[in-house]
Formats: C-alpha cells, structure tokens, sequence
C-alpha cells in the first residue's frame, strides 16, 4: 500500500501551534488546505497554486463555504495575493521553497513548514541548503523528520534577531 501524500505534512502540524490563519502554497487540488482545515477548525486556510485548472477543481470540491474558512486563489508563489505578516502558518506542500514571500505574509513568531509530497529523503547537502535559504530571511528550524514517503521541515520566523 503506498503511502499518502499528506503524511509529512500530517507530521509536521504535530509540531505547530494552533494557527488563526494559514497559508498552503502548491495546494493543487485542495487536499492538502481540506487537511488543514480538518486539523484546525478554528482556522482560516486559504489555498494557491499556480495552475488555474487545479485552483478551479480545489474550489470545486469545496463548494460554497459559509462561513469563509477556505478560499482558493491562482498564485504564483513568488508573489502572494496577501499583505504583509497576515497568516500564522504558511505551509508549502510543492515546488521550490520561496523563502522571501513566505516570510513577507508571516506574522512574527509564526511557523513555515515545508513537507512535500513527492520529495526524495532530505539528503544532508539538500536539507542544509535548505536551512540556509530561510536562515537569510529569518526562520530557524524548530523541528525536522520524514513521515510516509517524503519529509518535513518546521521553521519559527524570527524577525527580532
């Protein structure tokens, strides 16, 4: 039996606190911001990825939300539709990481987590060129691991230092 896609990050959220917001970069076609919000329902997840096919079948899915707890939006995700520290967690399921932008929409003392799904096991060079990348924007790794098939990286912004 193969293992999901979404262990790693099932992994990582286990390390995080409680996010009033949370931000999913390479949401392809919502799985990953439905966990989200199943793991926080007090959340607020919103969703982007850069392909508009995958955005409108995630929003498909979802339906009609009430209540605004999850929103999709076609993104790149070296540029956010969000201002500035507005989400507590950012996750990025896909793709390469973006540092910068993750740190510009994160608040403070709020958590990065990369977990992808498809990655091959961290080898040492690739998860220290990694922690380097979001050291030059303020992160400091709190908690890494594998889970199913890939791995995860938690990270704390720390803009203070």
């Amino acid at each position: 039996m193969d293992a999901s896609p979404l262990e790693p990050l099932a992994a990582a959220v286990l390390h995080v606190p409680v996010p009033e917001r949370a931000l999913l970069i390479g949401c392809g076609e919502g799985e990953p911001a439905l966990f989200l919000t199943r793991e926080f329902p007090t959340a607020r997840v919103r969703g982007v990825d850069r392909s508009r096919e995958r955005i409108q079948r995630a929003q498909a899915r979802v339906g009609l939300d009430p209540e605004g707890r999850l929103a999709f939006k076609w993104a790149k995700p070296s540029s956010l539709p969000y201002p500035d520290e507005f989400f507590d967690l950012v996750a990025q399921v896909d793709g390469r990481v973006g540092a910068a932008e993750a740190a510009r929409v994160l608040r403070s003392g709020g958590h990065f987590i990369h977990a992808p799904a498809r990655a091959p096991r961290f080898a040492g060079t690739r998860r220290r060129l990694l922690e380097w990348r979001l050291a030059q924007h303020y992160f400091e790794p709190t908690r890494a691991g594998s889970a199913g098939d890939g791995n995860f990286l938690v990270a704390r912004l720390d803009r203070g230092r």
